[in-house]
């Protein structure tokens, strides 16, 4: 079997998409994947929850409404698990608030395929070969007022998934993404008998180029995507705080179609498909659905999720998320705990899948750890 298959082979299993030929596949899928424990917890989503240092992948905006001067954390979470023991996904974040209104953050997703034996013929010794695809962000956030902030960011994105051998030279798929995000906090609201505040917020992430692996070869669209959603905090006293959220999101990637109208999708029609520019995919993927916007609705995800908080010290999360069957049919719910004592934080997360389609992270335990530094602001 020669390499290039085998890894595109590897690929297309870790990619979380069903194998029906309008499900929507991108390059670097690994930066679809939720990178921290608390996000899991809630149905995988975070757009419009309150700020943490993992708001770099959901919402960098959120960072100016951070309650710490600075915090780091690192998370973990295992892929594939009950198949192999080495794929797994690392999270490093850090954020610093430069004064009350504006804050920078950085982050590292390092998506690790474990460790790959690759033999030419049977008799071949082999080679072991460690692919993997790593991003690195970087973002400024500014309060435009007491209730809204944006923020923009970058990212690297590098993927490491061909090996040199005597026929073809081996080198990594870069690309360069941007970010640009929102986030509306209100101010604390006295209802009857409890306090309230409303959340919203909103993030276009991975807008740039295509990503290309052989020179002169097929180009892949990165995933860029449309996070959107809102939420309201029910605030019954100083101690108990309890949060309801939904998220919804959509690939800004064309849609597979038949161009030709020959009933396939066949070469001829991935030809086409790849001539498509990202920018102009980006306007495209909102009416370009073959079945019209019946089948444009079935392009968004969905999530509900909620998160108690108990003197900020214990909190309890779950979740649920939805995409159609014939996008990718995953569907799972999530549970979630977090534990906070002193400036040390950590976070786990547990999803349970009810879709027929085998998720690779179901009955997969996440985890995260968080410490938080200086001085606090009063903004949540």
């Amino acid at each position: 079997m020669k390499k290039s298959f085998l890894l595109v082979a590897l690929v297309c299993v870790v990619e979380v998409f069903s194998q029906q030929e309008r499900a929507i596949t991108t390059a670097v899928p690994f930066l679809n994947i939720s990178g921290d424990a608390r996000a899991s917890g809630m149905g995988d989503m975070g757009v419009a929850t309150s700020a943490d240092v993992f708001s770099q992948q959901w919402n960098p905006a959120k960072y100016a409404f951070a309650t710490q001067k600075f915090a780091i954390g690192a998370s973990y979470t295992p892929f594939l698990e009950s198949i192999v023991s080495d794929i797994g996904l690392l999270s490093a974040n850090v954020y610093n608030k430069i004064n009350d209104r504006s804050a920078f953050g950085f982050g590292l997703r390092f998506f690790s395929l474990g460790d790959i034996e690759l033999r030419q013929t049977i008799d071949d010794e082999g080679t072991t070969v460690s692919p993997n695809e790593f991003a690195l962000d970087a973002s400024y956030s500014l309060k435009l007022s007491e209730t809204f902030s944006m923020a923009v960011g970058g990212r690297f994105i590098s993927s490491n998934l061909r090996f040199q051998d005597a026929t073809q030279d081996s080198q990594a798929a870069n690309a360069f993404a941007v970010d640009v995000a929102g986030f509306y906090r209100s101010r604390e609201i006295a209802y009857n008998s409890f306090d309230g505040r409303w959340r919203a917020g909103f993030n276009v992430s991975n807008l740039g180029g295509k990503i290309q692996y052989d020179e002169g070869g097929q180009e892949n669209f990165l995933p860029t995507n449309l996070r959107f959603g809102g939420g309201f905090d029910f605030i019954f006293d100083a101690d108990n705080v309890l949060g309801i959220y939904t998220e919804f999101n959509k690939l800004l990637v064309p849609t597979p179609r038949d161009f030709d109208g020959d009933g396939d999708i066949d070469a001829e029609d991935n030809d086409e498909y790849q001539q498509i520019s990202f920018f102009n995919g980006v306007f495209e993927s909102f009416g370009d659905a073959p079945d019209g916007f019946s089948e444009e609705l079935q392009e968004f995800t969905w999530a509900l999720g909620a998160e108690y908080k108990f003197q900020e010290a214990f909190m309890l999360r779950t979740g649920y998320f939805n995409e159609n069957e014939n996008k990718g049919a995953r569907q799972f719910f999530t549970l979630g705990a977090g534990f906070k004592f002193k400036a040390a934080q950590i976070d786990l997360s547990y999803l349970f899948s009810t879709s027929q389609v085998r998720n690779p992270l179901e009955n997969t335990l996440r985890f995260s750890l968080t410490f938080n530094f200086g001085e606090e602001y009063l903004n949540d």
